[in-house]
């Protein structure tokens, strides 16, 4: 059934373009941001900008090491060749750690939404079914996947611009419906712009790049289409569109509309849109929400197995990974990576059933912080990399802006961050870091162990 090979060359450019699109479309969007409203206030749109300017600039950096040499283990790859063997190897399993363990939570809240639904059916059941099917999908070619993607993005895509048309009418009082005082602009500085303050910001960017992660998938996934140069620069110059019109505008319609302190935008059976909306006289809003919420999710669940499966077949190949998950089936699917990735899911579904969930999100916390070390990762790689590829008189075709001092700036603000995160006396963030810091000191240790003993290499 298997072999060693090759990932095929499956992925259409319609295909890659969703993906990047979808990529910055996840659940937290339409429910999590809610979180990012309450706390911040209006100045939510201040934290999402910051991040976005983040996230333009890892894109830029990734995408100048991702054209010169496209594969699909990505930035875990080029840390291995521009740092050393123990940060591809940290990166890599941090990162799969991120993915396989969000596909469990990813997997509950479809099963909340379609017990909601139709209760006969036990929430541990539907994240089995949700396992099996998206299993399968990543079983076959990976032309499957794409397409997945292409329709999931498109109903995201879609919801997203009837959001900000309905909100953009309500806005400049044309919109019909709901609550008169809903209307206008007045809860954007009612209670001030920044009502809790700077510490309610900074603390809400690890919200932010939470949401955000997912932007890099492109460039996993075109190291299996035949054009991944073109679809590298077309994901990454869009990044900052997407962010923009996707987040920051749907932030900031939202916080015009919604009072900051409404409770409901912390209810993840509510969040920011079915709010917005239900305040706006749409009927039944929070259904509608829903379902895009339930497509949202299952679309981040069938690219997370994906990415977690492409990245052991990556480090697989380096020898940081047992040997079997680079063995592909007939249809050039890692298939042993597949199984693997879903082992979160299945504990998560165990747990479900046995109503003892919250012990999963003592992992999830560990999560907290993983996507601004995968930042920094990204960072120091592209500095070091740059660096070695200009003293082999590398050409290179696509090129981060202002090196190395935007670089720099970058690095620094993902430092600041994290301190800040620590020094504000906010326990939750507190704990994410604290624990997300440790598991990164683990794994960076089992890296050099690694490599000190030559462990997994021919």
């Amino acid at each position: 059934m298997s072999n060693q090979g090759e990932l095929q060359n499956g992925l259409k450019s319609r295909h890659l373009t969703m993906i990047s699109i979808a990529g910055v479309i996840g659940g937290a969007l339409f429910v999590g941001s809610g979180n990012v409203i309450y706390n911040a206030g209006p100045a939510a749109i201040l934290a999402y900008m910051l991040g976005g300017i983040l996230v333009l600039l890892i894109m830029r950096m990734l995408g100048e090491m991702a054209i010169a040499k496209p594969d699909s283990g990505s930035f875990s790859t080029y840390a291995d060749l521009g740092i050393g063997r123990w940060a591809g190897f940290t990166i890599g399993w941090l990162y799969w750690y991120f993915w396989a363990l969000l596909m469990g939570w990813e997997a509950y809240v479809a099963g909340v939404i379609l017990n909601g639904w139709f209760p006969e059916i036990p929430i541990w059941l539907y994240m089995i079914a949700v396992t099996v099917i998206f299993g399968v999908i990543n079983f076959m070619n990976v032309k499957n996947y794409g397409e997945f993607e292409f329709w999931f993005a498109l109903i995201k895509v879609v919801a997203i611009v009837i959001f900000l048309i309905v909100c953009s009418l309500a806005i400049i009082h044309i919109w019909p419906w709901g609550d008169t005082a809903t209307r206008g602009i007045a809860n954007l500085t009612k209670h001030g712009f920044m009502p809790n303050g700077t510490p309610s910001v900074v603390t809400a960017i690890l919200i932010v790049m939470f949401s955000y992660m997912g932007a890099e998938i492109a460039t996993i996934a075109a190291a299996e289409s035949k054009i991944p140069e073109q679809a590298i620069r077309r994901a990454t110059n869009s990044v900052g569109i997407r962010i923009i019109i996707f987040y920051v505008g749907s932030m900031f319609v939202a916080v015009c509309l919604v009072n900051y302190t409404d409770p409901r935008l912390t209810d993840p059976t509510w969040g920011t849109y079915s709010v917005t909306l239900d305040q706006l006289g749409i009927p039944y809003a929070r259904t509608i929400v829903n379902f895009i919420v339930l497509t949202s999710v299952c679309s981040c669940f069938n690219s997370a197995l994906y990415t977690c499966s492409r990245m052991l077949f990556s480090l697989s190949k380096r020898g940081d990974a047992h040997r079997s998950m680079s063995k592909l089936n007939k249809s050039g699917s890692p298939w042993v990576g597949v199984l693997v990735s879903c082992i979160f899911t299945i504990i998560a579904a165990i747990l479900s059933a046995l109503d003892k969930l919250d012990i999963y999100d003592v992992l999830m916390a560990a999560t907290g912080t993983v996507s601004l070390y995968v930042y920094l990762a990204i960072a120091v790689t592209q500095l070091k990399l740059r660096r070695k590829m200009q003293a082999e008189g590398k050409e290179l075709t696509f090129k981060m802006w202002c090196f190395p001092w935007l670089t720099y700036i970058v690095i620094a603000f993902i430092v600041i961050s994290v301190a800040a995160m620590i020094l504000y006396k906010n326990a939750g963030k507190q704990t994410e870091v604290l624990y997300t810091t440790l598991l990164a000191i683990i794994i960076v240790g089992m890296g050099i162990i690694a490599q000190k003993y030559n462990i997994g290499k021919k």
